[in-house]
C-alpha cells in the first residue's frame, strides 16, 4: 500500500474516477475531486472527498492546484465517446488535448510528485494487424477521440522531457462495471443491462461481430493504485488480452438478466474499431498488475448493480 498522499482526481465524479476516489480514500489518502459534471454525477461523489465543480479548461482550476498542493494527480477528465468525437472533433480536442495541457501546466507550476494519465488502448491502435497488441504496436486511431488521447499522451511525454514531470500513462481497454452511464451511446454492457432489465430491446450496431477487450472497473482502479509508486515515465496497456464479441456479451447478459428476446441490428457507426485486445505483459512486469475479474463475474456484478438501481428508483 502506498504511503498516504494528497491527491487530486480530475473527473472524480465519473465512472472510473469515482471508483478510484473510493479506493484512494479507503487507503488513507487525502482526496480532492475536480469535475464539471458534464458526464460525472453528483450521486457518484464520495462525501469524504473535497469536491470542486470546475471545468479543467477554466482558469480557476489553477487556484484549486494552488490551494490543494497535490502530491499526485490522477487525470481522468475527458471526452470519452467515439461517436461524439466524430460529431464534434473540435470539442473533443478542446477537452482531451487543451484540457490536458492546462492540467500539465498546473502540475508543472506546483511541483507535483507524479501525474497518472488515463488514456485509451481500445481506440489508440485502430484495427491492428495482430492481437493482442502490445505498446509497440503502431498507433493508428480511426476516430478523433483516439487521436486526441494520443496527442494528450505526447504532451505528457513532452512535459517530462522539458520539465522532468514524472508520469505514468494507462491505456485502458473497454472498461465496464457499476456506475457506467447507461443512457448514452457508449458503454455497451451498461446499456444492455439496463434495457434488458426494463424489458426493452437493445440495439447492436452492425452484425455484432466486432470484438473488444472488456476490463472490469475494479481492475482499472487497481492499475492506478499500482502506478502511484511504479511504472515511472512509461505507458502501459491495461486490459485482459481477451477479445470478446458484442454478440457474446449480449448472450451472457441475456442469461444473467433473464431477457428472452433478440437485439435489433442497426447500421455500423463510423470510427468504430472492429477487433482489439491488449497485451498487458509490460504492466505485469513493471506495475505488478494483472486483471483479477473474469468477464462473467464482472458482468454479473454489473447486472446486479443495475437491478438494485431499478428497485431503488421504483420505490
Amino acid at each position: 500500500m502506498a504511503a498516504p498522499r494528497t491527491v487530486l482526481v480530475t473527473g472524480g465524479a465519473g465512472f472510473i474516477g469515482s471508483h478510484l476516489v473510493d479506493r484512494l480514500l479507503a487507503e488513507g489518502h487525502q482526496v480532492t475531486i475536480m469535475d464539471d459534471l458534464s458526464t460525472g454525477k453528483l450521486g457518484n461523489l464520495n462525501t469524504r472527498a473535497t469536491f470542486h465543480h470546475i471545468d479543467i479548461n477554466h482558469p480557476s482550476m489553477q487556484e484549486v492546484f494552488r490551494r490543494v498542493q497535490p502530491d499526485v494527480v490522477f487525470h481522468l477528465a475527458a471526452q470519452m465517446s467515439v461517436s461524439d468525437s466524430n460529431r464534434d472533433p473540435i470539442k473533443d480536442g478542446q477537452i482531451n488535448v487543451m484540457g490536458t495541457i492546462r492540467v500539465l501546466e498546473a502540475a508543472r507550476r506546483h511541483g507535483i510528485e507524479k501525474l497518472i494519465f488515463s488514456s485509451t488502448g481500445g481506440a489508440l491502435y485502430g484495427d491492428p494487424e495482430f492481437i493482442p497488441c502490445d505498446e509497440d504496436t503502431p498507433v493508428a486511431p480511426i476516430s478523433p477521440y483516439g487521436l486526441s488521447k494520443y496527442a494528450a499522451e505526447k504532451y505528457v511525454e513532452l512535459y517530462h522531457r522539458l520539465y522532468n514531470l514524472n508520469y505514468t500513462t494507462l491505456r485502458y481497454s473497454n472498461v465496464y462495471g457499476p456506475r457506467q452511464d447507461s443512457q448514452g451511446e457508449s458503454g455497451v454492457t451498461a446499456i444492455f443491462s439496463r434495457m434488458m432489465l426494463e424489458g426493452r430491446q437493445p440495439h447492436i450496431f452492425g452484425e455484432g461481430n466486432q470484438e473488444r477487450d472488456y476490463l472490469f472497473v475494479g481492475d482499472a482502479v487497481d492499475a492506478n493504485i499500482c502506478a502511484i509508486e511504479r511504472g515511472n515515465c512509461q505507458a502501459f496497456n491495461i486490459g485482459t488480452g481477451v477479445a470478446t464479441s458484442v454478440n457474446q456479451v449480449f448472450k451472457l447478459l441475456k442469461d444473467f438478466t433473464g431477457y428472452r428476446n433478440e437485439a435489433e441490428h442497426r447500421a455500423e457507426r463510423p470510427g468504430e474499431v472492429q477487433k482489439i485486445s491488449l497485451d498487458c505483459r509490460r504492466a505485469d512486469r513493471a506495475l505488478r498488475w494483472t486483471p483479477q475479474v473474469k468477464l462473467e463475474d464482472g458482468l454479473q456484478r454489473t447486472v446486479e448493480y443495475f437491478r438494485r438501481a431499478a428497485r431503488t428508483n421504483s420505490r
